[in-house]
This record gives C-alpha cells, sequence and structure tokens, in this order.
C-alpha cells in the first residue's frame, strides 16, 4: 500500500481486500501516518472523527480513532453519523488539530473514503499531503490499536454548527418560501438540513420519500451524484406533485447542493456556475461580504464570477481545482466551485457547505424567483452558459492518452469558431501549480479537460459568454447552449474511444 495518494477529496476507492482497495488496513496507515505527521509537526490538539452512513462507515471511523489513540493522540468521535461540514466545523470549534472524516461524498455505493483536515479547518493540501503520504508508506505492517474507550464529541456540537447556520439567513429576511421539494439522495444531510431548514422559519418543504432515509446502496439513482444524469429525476417528480417552485438537494454527505427551477412544464438544473454567480451578487447585494473580502473560485468555472466581483470592487481569485485550494485563499469571503459546492461562511466551515448554501437560496428564492435573477444577472453582465460533460472510463492510461490526444491533436473549430489556443496546464508558465488538464480557447468558448479527482471519469468544462446586454435573454442562453453542445461533441471525437455520460 505504497501507493497511496491523496486526491482532490482525500483518499477514495472500492471497498475490498488487498491493495489499491479501501479496508481497514488502508484506514490504519492513514491514521498512524496522520498521527505521525502531526507529531513530527509538533501541532498540538485532539483529532476529531467523523463518519456519513455508507457501507463500513462507522466500523473505518472506529478503526481511524483507535489507531489515532494508540499513536497517543486524544481523539473525539463525533457522536452519530453526520454530514461533512458538520465535521469540518468541529474541527475548528474544538481547536482539533486535526479531523478526518469517512465518506466517499457522491461516489458509487461500492466506494468508501477518508478525508482530512488541518486545524485551520481546510482539507489537508501540499505540502502536507506529501508529508503525510511519507509517513503513510513508513508505517509498519502491524499498526497499533488501543482498546480503550474513545470520547464522543457532545450533541452541543451539533447544536452550535445549527445555530451558526440558521443565523446566516439575516432576521428580517423574507420567510414565505417558494414551494419547495428536497431530497437528500438516500444520503446522512437530510435530518440535520431539516433541523436548520425549520429554525430558519421556512414554510414545510415536500421531501422526497423514496430518498428520505439514509441507504448506503442508493437505490434509486445509478450514481448518487446530484450532478448526474437521471440523479433528480424523483426529487422533479416529486416537485410536479406538489406544484413546488424550487428543487433542492444534497449529495450523500452534505457537502453539495443541487438547484432546480421551473422550466415551462418542467424543472430545470441549474449549473453551478449559474448557482455560484446568483449566490455572489446576492452576498454582494447584501452587503454580507466587507470591502476587503476575496471571492474565489476554479480554472474550471465560468468568468462571470469575475465580472461580479469586480462590478463589486472586490477581487477574484482563480485557484486548482477542489477546496483544499479555494479554502487557502488570502482573504476568501466567498468561494465556489461549478461541480455544486460553495462555502457561503468560510468563519464557520472552512469547506463546501450544502447545507448553509441551501438556506441561503432559499431566502434567494422567497423574495425574487431565481429564474428572474438570473435574468438580471444577464442584464448586468451578459449570458454566460457552461455546459459540463463527463465520460466515464475504468482505465487511467486511456484517459490520459485522450489528453494528449488532445494537447498533440487539438480540433482546428469548436462550433465552427477557429480554435486559437491550446494550453496544457501540466506545463509551467500558467501561475498555478501544474496540473493534469488541457485548456482549449475559441473566441468566446473556452473548454477545459481534466481527469475527476475523485472517480474514475475523464470531465469537460465547457462555457461561453454572449453580449451584454442581451435583448431576450431566454433565446441568447438557448443559442449559447446550442454552441456548447456543439463544442462538447466534438471534443469528445477527439476523445474517442471512451463512453460518454453527460451531465443534465
Amino acid at each position: 500500500m505504497s501507493d497511496v495518494r491523496f486526491g482532490t477529496a482525500g483518499l477514495r476507492a472500492p471497498m475490498g481486500d488487498g491493495p489499491g482497495q479501501f479496508n481497514t488496513a488502508l484506514v490504519a496507515r492513514a491514521s498512524y501516518g496522520l498521527a505521525t505527521y502531526l507529531t513530527e509537526n509538533q501541532i498540538l490538539g485532539p483529532v476529531v472523527v467523523g463518519f456519513d452512513a455508507r457501507h463500513g462507515s462507522a466500523r473505518f471511523a472506529a478503526e481511524a480513532a483507535a489507531v489515532l489513540r494508540a499513536a497517543g493522540r486524544p481523539t473525539l468521535l463525533m457522536p452519530r453519523e453526520l454530514p461533512t461540514p458538520v465535521l469540518a466545523f468541529a474541527v475548528r470549534q474544538l481547536a482539533a488539530a486535526a479531523g478526518v472524516m469517512i465518506t466517499a461524498s457522491h461516489n458509487p455505493a461500492s466506494d468508501n473514503g477518508y478525508k482530512v483536515y488541518l486545524a485551520d479547518g481546510s482539507q489537508i493540501a501540499p505540502p502536507a499531503d506529501a508529508a503525510m503520504e511519507a509517513a503513510i508508506a513508513a508505517a509498519p505492517a502491524d499498526v497499533p490499536r488501543s482498546d480503550a474507550p474513545g470520547e464522543l464529541v457532545r450533541e452541543d456540537l451539533v447544536e452550535a454548527y445549527l445555530a451558526r447556520t440558521v443565523s446566516l439567513v439575516p432576521a428580517d429576511a423574507p420567510r414565505t418560501s417558494p414551494r419547495v421539494a428536497y431530497t437528500p439522495l438516500h444520503g446522512v444531510a437530510g435530518a440535520t438540513f431539516r433541523q436548520a431548514w425549520e429554525r430558519a422559519g421556512f414554510a414545510p418543504y415536500a421531501e422526497v420519500a423514496e430518498q428520505a432515509a439514509p441507504d448506503p446502496d442508493f437505490p434509486t439513482v445509478a450514481f448518487p451524484n446530484p450532478e448526474e444524469p437521471g440523479a433528480l429525476d424523483l426529487a422533479a417528480a416529486t416537485a410536479a406533485r406538489v406544484d413546488a417552485d424550487l428543487v433542492l438537494a444534497h449529495d450523500p454527505d452534505g457537502d453539495r447542493c443541487a438547484v432546480m427551477i421551473r422550466d415551462g412544464d418542467g424543472y430545470r438544473a441549474l449549473t453551478g456556475d449559474e448557482v455560484g454567480a446568483l449566490l455572489a451578487e446576492h452576498l454582494l447585494s447584501s452587503g454580507r461580504i466587507p470591502p476587503d473580502g476575496v471571492l474565489a473560485t476554479t480554472i474550471v468555472s465560468s468568468p462571470l464570477l469575475d465580472r461580479i466581483a469586480a462590478a463589486h470592487g472586490r477581487r477574484c481569485v482563480r485557484t486548482l481545482t477542489g477546496f483544499k485550494w479555494l479554502a487557502r485563499v488570502p482573504g476568501v469571503a466567498y468561494a465556489y466551485e461549478e461541480a455544486l459546492g460553495y462555502c457561503v461562511d468560510p468563519g464557520g466551515v472552512r469547506d463546501k457547505d450544502g447545507i448553509s448554501a441551501a438556506l441561503l437560496i432559499a431566502e434567494m428564492a422567497a423574495a425574487v424567483p431565481l429564474g428572474e435573477r438570473l435574468d438580471a444577472l444577464a442584464q448586468r453582465y451578459g449570458v454566460h452558459v457552461s455546459a459540463p460533460r463527463s465520460i466515464r472510463t475504468d482505465d487511467p492510461e486511456q484517459a490520459g492518452t485522450a489528453l494528449r490526444r488532445l494537447r498533440d491533436a487539438p480540433p482546428r473549430h469548436l462550433a465552427g469558431v477557429p480554435v486559437d489556443d491550446v494550453q496544457n496546464l501540466s506545463a509551467p508558465g500558467t501561475g498555478l501549480p501544474p496540473t493534469t488538464g488541457v485548456r482549449v480557447t475559441a473566441g468566446a468558448i473556452t473548454a477545459v479537460v481534466r481527469p475527476s479527482g475523485t472517480e474514475p471519469k475523464l470531465k469537460i468544462y465547457l462555457y461561453v459568454s454572449g453580449e451584454s446586454p442581451p435583448v431576450h435573454p431566454d433565446r441568447e442562453r438557448a443559442g449559447l447552449a446550442e454552441q456548447l453542445e456543439l463544442a462538447g461533441r466534438e471534443l469528445c471525437n477527439v476523445l474517442v474511444g471512451m463512453r460518454e455520460s453527460e451531465r443534465g
């Protein structure tokens, strides 16, 4: 197991015996490596360990705590299965040296994972990850474990998280929320979100009954990822049945939030870029971001956030993908990534938090429908359209071959627009640490292709900007979407030999 590597969000793998699988031996070695890293760097304090409802998560969390205790590290175990943002909150609230969350978030039911937070409440990042990987590689074959009972985190911690989250909605904000349908996608966010929702004073929502209870088999979806086609079908059906105006969904560990709005006779899923822009404009316009507050997003997100920040006299910073980078931007007051992750309260949770984001989305929708807000953004900043896609592959070498093909033999045109630049993101000179990926630009169209850091797939991020202001926002949005659809097909023709799974 010397090849343990921390990806975008920690360690994730299919559960099973042997190297390359997620099992108690891997958890033990990872926990030994974490304890060694903390000791060698003289980082004092306890480690808090949380877990979700996936197969084996409680057992893996107990294993992690036993190894950490054996290494002489005070360890606090969360009292029950809880969303990832609660664990991220706990790290700082409890003045912990580090945090461990046993979760594979939105990955398939066969997977589990080990996510590490450091004392500042942010996910582990270079150079700490490399140092911890080295410590894991040096772990003994028989990692010591303690039989002493561990200490449980008090429920007061959950109450503190709820109080902070609910306080993000101003007392004078509209509370007559639109009709809402909600699903936790068989995950652990449902109970915590319901408490936050009710305490914030919003009207009751209609929950998707088939997906309300935690179920590690995720029986109603092919993939428990709200970005995936079909994942929100039951939510849309519930919304139609109760005549809802808005659909809210969390991924299984509650750190992501998906949104659907009415679209004719049905419902349309908003992209992460659309929700990210709506939240940014709302927070800025309502004075909740200080004058020196920085906005942040990633290199695969729409350029719209840059325009919003500039219009409000704020700075916008772009990082590599993942909140381990976004949360570390100096002075960050708001951050989002296009993969449905939003950090609206970095002072409380220095990571994406789907629960706090959902409350602010409901606050926005209670005052002005989100569709109208999107049109207002288009009138002020121009129409911006994103069209993420993904190509699943079980062969990492095949993904690498496809990226090299795109880099070495890119298309001459995207949707009829000449390609004017192809950038290898792994080469120096980009202003950011090298990362595996290729950026292709053709006029106002930009495409970034990179391997997912959490799942076996190749991700394609497409976005395009229109003229400002548009005469008919819906028509221009539809026209630009068609342009990106064509550009996406052309890129997939270059990335041959792989099976495509488009995201809605």
